[in-house]
């Protein structure tokens, strides 16, 4: 059986009419039948970020290096000032702790490293940097080099998949031009919380070990780059240090408050990944954080059910986006699957009622599919999309045959009765009108008669 494709519009968690948007990430609009449904999501061209230690105040010049200039004399070489962009715009993964003294220590481009000050981090080309013996490989393609400055603590492993890590970090260009910076950014290698180049290098990393990381583009952002700051096929370089090595927690032992805080993060990846039409990794990082946005079951007065229902309005969230981005993969059962996942946690939830209603008419399930638009319907009687889409249920219903669409009548006319938006107007029986066939009759025998007249003469 084949499925009708369906055109994802600019949904990702908003409500079809409720005027109030869920999440601030993804818009959209209700004008039109796919818009509903899911299209590409329209997200902020950057996802919201999390504060970090990489200074958020777009108005602030970046400090000068402190002190006299120094002379080619002293044996140190003369460092580079870091250009500092006006965007840092990076989904990240931070510790609440320490959210406070980040934003009061990084408010310029300085480095992060001042006493690992290096030629290869402030003046040498990539292509020399790619073609240095003193780097060692990480992976075969020679495509991502790391070279070591400060080794870590001795007879300690290294980060393995699945662990959760805490690493410092600051990413430059060719140019100099600092585009990441982050005093400790924490991530699960493996989830995609950050792109491929750090998560390889940190699990060839050790704890305290202070390195240089060398990416090509193919293991950073590639052929979209990363607006505003990152260009398409841009190389880029990291200067890292190992902070951290712990096992991943257990979500159910974490605060209501870093649940929330963490799955809105990977949520937040998954609507990057999204943005980019990278739709499989959208697809990983909203499971990622469904599987943090869970809820106890536990009695624990008002207090607690409140923060368990504020992880079930975000799981929704996270839900609804999900059967978007599975959507736009083609993977109808499981956005299925999914939708009535979230009508189990909020049965009026409409835009999930319209799409679980469209895939099953496209599905060929014409009776649940009217019953599931319906009930939207009753919801939201002033949704265009919601017509558009019983009409073409209807039709298919009536074998293909044409009939005539129903005009939608204001919302505060109807209050509960929706019959007259399911009942099509009957289409008025065609037939041969009589006047027509008596003009063709006379056509036909003037034509007759003179015929005989001209027989008659000749």
């Amino acid at each position: 059986m084949q499925v009708a494709s369906i055109a994802l519009g600019s949904e990702m968690e908003t409500e079809p009419c409720s005027g109030e948007r869920e999440d601030p990430a993804v818009e959209h609009t209700v004008s039109e039948v796919y818009q509903l449904v899911g299209g590409h999501a329209e997200v902020n061209k950057e996802p919201a970020e999390t504060e970090s230690c990489a200074g958020e105040s777009e108005n602030a010049e970046a400090k000068a290096p402190a002190g006299p200039e120094k002379s080619e004399d002293t044996g140190c070489k003369q460092q580079r000032k870091l250009k500092k962009t006006n965007s840092w715009k990076m989904v990240r993964f931070q510790e609440p702790s320490t959210e406070d003294d980040v934003l009061e220590r990084d408010s310029s481009a300085e480095s992060l490293f001042p006493e690992c000050v290096t030629a290869e981090w402030t003046s040498s080309s990539f292509e020399d940097l790619f073609a240095a013996d003193d780097w060692q490989d990480i992976t075969e393609d020679r495509l991502l080099r790391k070279k070591v400055v400060e080794f870590g603590a001795p007879d300690t492993l290294s980060p393995t998949w699945g662990q959760s890590v805490t690493v410092k970090m600051q990413c430059v260009l060719e140019d100099r031009t600092v585009v990441e910076k982050d005093c400790r950014l924490a991530l699960v290698i493996g989830e995609g919380d950050v792109n491929q180049a750090l998560e390889e290098c940190v699990m060839s990393m050790q704890k305290g070990e202070i390195t240089l990381l060398l990416a090509d583009s193919l293991y950073a952002y590639g052929l979209l780059g990363r607006e505003p700051d990152i260009p398409a096929w841009a190389a880029l370089l990291y200067q890292l240090q190992l902070l951290d090595v712990r096992e991943k927690p257990d979500p159910l032992t974490l605060p209501v408050a870093d649940r929330i805080r963490i799955g809105n993060q990977k949520r937040e990846r998954g609507n990057f990944n999204f943005q980019r039409e990278e739709y499989s990794m959208a697809v990983r990082a909203y499971s990622m954080a469904l599987d943090v946005l869970i809820t106890c079951g536990r009695d624990g007065g008002e207090k607690v059910e409140e923060e368990e229902e504020e992880v079930r309005d975000y799981r929704v969230k996270c839900l609804n986006n999900l059967a978007t981005a599975q959507l736009k993969l083609e993977r109808y059962d499981e956005a299925l699957h999914t939708s009535r996942d979230v009508l189990t946690l909020e049965p009026n939830n409409v835009k999930s009622l319209f799409r679980l209603g469209k895939l099953q008419s496209d599905m060929g399930e014409y009776e649940e599919a009217m019953e599931v638009l319906k009930r939207a319907l009753k919801l939201e009687p002033a949704t265009k999309a919601i017509h558009v889409e019983l009409s073409k249920l209807v039709k298919r219903q009536s074998g293909g045959r044409d009939i005539q669409g129903w005009k939608p009548k204001p919302a505060e006319l109807l209050g509960e009765n929706i019959t007259p938006f399911l009942i099509p107007s009957k289409k008025k029986e065609s037939g041969t009108s009589w006047k027509c066939i008596l003009c063709a009759l006379v056509v036909a025998l003037s034509s007759l008669v003179t015929s005989l007249i001209l027989t008659a003469r000749n």
